[in-house]
């Protein structure tokens, strides 16, 4: 049976909402009414954990050094890490995206610009005979780039 107000949401999910509307309004120019609405959350609630990110009129700064908990990929697969802000974070999605491209189309071109980089203290993994390695062993998961609440604790 539960208990208390069944409206409430789970914190770091609504947290995580709240981080995608904001990266919606610096995307897209959307206003944080309609990226909220997008993303099925209440504006309000945005405005109560975004308000530092937020200047004037509901305008986003252009960056941030918000945690994020993120999957990273390692030689042992996806691992949950914490990333500190937003580019870091873009720099990751875009790494992400570059692997996918490589497993769908084998073009690794896309790899050589995360060459000796590292996100969260965490290096890139750019050769391709282990990330194919990976995706044979059924290791990595691309659909999704944010870690699940129960996979960061």
């Amino acid at each position: 049976m539960r208990k208390g107000n069944g409206r409430r949401g789970n914190k770091p999910d609504t947290y995580n909402r709240s981080l995608h509307v904001l990266a919606r309004m610096r995307r897209t120019g959307a206003s944080l009414t309609e990226a909220a609405r997008e993303e099925h959350i209440d504006p309000r609630t945005v405005r109560k954990y975004i308000k530092t990110e937020m200047r004037g009129r509901g305008k986003p700064t252009k960056s941030d050094r918000r945690k994020r908990d993120m999957l990273m990929l390692t030689p042992l697969g996806n691992v949950p890490v914490t990333v500190m802000g937003s580019e870091q974070a873009s720099q990751l999605g875009k790494y992400m995206s570059a692997v996918g491209k490589y497993l769908r189309t084998g073009d690794s071109d896309g790899l050589a610009e995360f060459e000796g980089k590292s996100v969260a203290g965490h290096a890139l993994i750019t050769d391709p005979d282990i990330l194919s390695s990976l995706a044979e062993a059924g290791a990595l998961t691309l659909d999704e780039i944010y870690a699940t609440p129960e996979a960061s604790a």
